[in-house]
């Protein structure tokens, strides 16, 4: 890439990982297979992150000036920046990657703006992601309402079965 090109090419990842709830570095070790590495893209596709591989100059550009840059640090060998607005999601799918395949290392992150360290990221790969918290509001809400039901209809139920039973 030319220099222009590199360039919007790193203001335009700066912009996407400042407007991310989270970022999360990982460290790639060789030896890792196109396959592991498809199917691992595919994941964060689905738990609607990104992941990006950059050069460690462009991503010290990219976070440079911003609340990104305490993970600057991280920035040494082959890594990469996965970013989405939804952390528990990304951090299931980066967490379930790094224990399937041990060529991948869960460095550290930002979070709001907050440093997070490998282990949080583990911890909050172990939470409900936000479809199932909406899938567990929705079904208390169900079970709420048919109990209500259930209440309501009981009383006539009884009746009809006492009537029944004199006949």
């Amino acid at each position: 890439m030319r220099r222009p090109e590199k360039e919007s090419f790193v203001a335009g990842i700066r912009e996407e990982l400042i407007n991310s709830s989270v970022v999360i570095v990982v460290n790639r070790l060789p030896g890792i297979t196109a396959e592991e590495m498809t199917k691992f893209r595919g994941d964060v596709h689905i738990a609607k992150a990104k992941f990006k591989i950059l050069k460690n100059t462009l991503a010290k550009i990219a976070v440079k000036n911003s609340v990104l840059e305490q993970i600057c640090g991280y920035f040494e060998g082959a890594t990469g920046l996965a970013y989405s607005d939804d952390p528990v999601g990304l951090s299931k799918v980066i967490s379930t990657f790094a224990k399937e395949s041990e060529k991948v290392t869960v460095l550290g992150g930002v979070m709001n703006g907050e440093p997070i360290s490998a282990g949080i990221i583990n911890e909050l790969a172990t939470l409900p992601s936000i479809d199932e918290l909406r899938a567990k509001i929705v079904g208390l809400l169900t079970s709420v309402a048919l109990k209500i039901v259930m209440t309501i209809k009981e009383p006539s139920a009884r009746i009809t079965r006492v009537i029944a039973a004199r006949e």
